[in-house]
């Protein structure tokens, strides 16, 4: 979902939070459940929590989670990225750094539930899981 400048607030910035810190632990309890399983297949299963910037309401500021698959050489077979939330500046639409007159701080926070979220990643994993 979209947010514009004058829609950011305390309660947006709590929510901003809270996925982030739901997402990371998320993360945590997949790893323990998929990465000995990945093992088995000679896979390797690497995650993290990405976040760039301090304050979610500067242009800069993004947060995701990565998923990283490797065969056992280390030899990357896919990643897969999902952004949390992501603030940025834009001037006709295209995104800028510079502050422009008439440039727009825009963020954009991940629509789907944590539930939705959990469901896409047990697919990704059991799809690599059962070839």
């Amino acid at each position: 979902m979209k947010y514009y400048q004058k829609d950011f607030s305390a309660p947006l910035r709590e929510e901003i939070k809270k996925r982030e810190l739901e997402f990371k632990n998320l993360l945590e309890r997949l790893m323990i459940q998929y990465k000995p399983l990945f093992a088995k297949k000679n896979l390797n299963l690497d995650a993290s929590f990405d976040q760039e910037g301090e304050d979610p309401f500067k242009p800069g500021y993004s947060s995701a989670i990565s998923l990283g698959i490797a065969d056992d050489t280390g030899g990357p077979i896919d990643i897969h990225i999902i952004k949390i939330w992501n603030c940025e500046r834009t001037f006709l639409g295209i995104p800028t750094v510079k502050k422009l007159p008439g440039s727009k701080i825009t963020g954009e926070l991940l629509e789907e539930t944590y539930e939705e979220i959990t469901e896409e990643l047990n697919e990704y994993f059991n799809e690599y899981l059962n070839e």
